[in-house]
């Protein structure tokens, strides 16, 4: 679960990945990490959290912490989402400086210097801005309207998102402690970063193609997603819903006030089809604003049940327990 845990370690620096079906990718991975995190300081750790991987992703990550204590396992019961792997990864994480990295590889781990070099200016979150995104046409397209949606619907100027910067970041100790105690049942990792408000800057990385294998993100689980990501983030859509309803009622008096002229100077048939069409087009909008509503009654829901945010199955080389609950994370009796 999250647990705002606050690190005493002195560790300079941990990198963070979140794995799923990367069994072919976690070798790559760990190797290019130690290569770049070495060249900023030999004080560091990996922390691998496998989420709940249906391949063989977990052997891996076991074979790698048997070799090298300064990479540590976690292992969740089951599929909790990327967002929650991170969060898991966080909980764990030691270091004064922590970067998060994708398993996939698009974003290279070369960049890890380059991240550390730019926090040493004094800032507490490093982004990174794609100069490109080697994703399929759909999915940048996808992204994009995504983005622009988000942009539309919050309001605030300083969590504004944009669609070419990705997870692959560096936090400082302040921020990463700051972020677990965010107690947001359904979690949006930039969503979260950008609503903290710590000085940032980012710095231009390349997108490579994926290695080995495909991502996991289908269409449906990016329309999931993008879902999440807005309501959790703005509560603008339900005044729209609301501002929707009122032009649909200003529309049909226009309308009304229309039929009823056109009845008394020429006069119309019985079962006029554009009753029908009006009919079906209320219900149309009642039932997407009901829709909308729903969304926000069942995420307010599932955050009063309190639950965890994942659950730890087992973990190798942790010098912590990514589940120790402090005082301030407990549930009010």
């Amino acid at each position: 679960m999250g647990t705002g845990t606050v690190s005493t370690s002195s560790i300079e620096l941990s990198i963070v990945s979140p794995v799923y079906q990367g069994e072919t990718l976690v070798h790559a991975l760990v190797e290019q990490i130690a290569l770049y995190a070495a060249g900023v300081t030999e004080d560091f750790e990996i922390i691998l959290v496998d989420d709940g991987s249906p391949d063989g992703s977990w052997r891996e990550i076991e074979k790698h912490c048997k070799r090298d204590s300064r990479v540590k396992g976690i292992q969740l019961s089951r599929n909790f989402g990327q967002h929650y792997a991170l969060t898991a990864g966080l909980d764990a994480a030691n270091g004064r400086y922590v970067i998060v990295l994708d398993c996939d590889l698009q974003d290279h781990p070369k960049y890890i210097p380059v991240l550390y070099e730019k926090a040493l200016e004094g800032y507490d979150v490093v982004f990174t801005r794609k100069n490109r995104r080697a994703h399929g046409g759909k999915r940048n397209v996808f992204g994009r309207a995504f983005h622009r949606i988000l942009n539309f619907l919050v309001n605030e100027p300083t969590v504004r998102s944009d669609s070419v910067i990705g997870n692959y970041s560096l936090l400082t100790r302040p921020v990463v402690d700051a972020f677990l105690r965010m107690n947001d049942y359904y979690r949006h990792y930039l969503g979260l970063l950008r609503w903290l408000g710590f000085e940032s800057t980012s710095i231009e990385i390349e997108h490579y193609e994926r290695p080995e294998g495909r991502s996991s993100y289908t269409f449906a689980k990016l329309v999931h997603e993008a879902i999440i990501g807005i309501t959790s983030q703005s509560q603008r859509l339900l005044r729209l819903t609301i501002i929707g309803g009122f032009t649909f009622v200003g529309l049909s008096i226009v309308a009304i006030l229309g039929l009823v002229v056109a009845y008394l100077i020429d006069g119309f048939a019985e079962g006029w089809t554009s009753v029908v069409v009006l009919n079906l087009a209320t219900t149309g909008v009642i039932l997407v604003c009901i829709g909308v509503t729903g969304i926000y009654v069942g995420k307010t829901f599932d955050q009063t049940k309190n639950r965890p945010l994942y659950v730890v199955r087992t973990t190798l080389n942790l010098q912590r327990d990514p589940e120790a609950v402090p005082a301030d994370r407990l549930p009010v009796p």
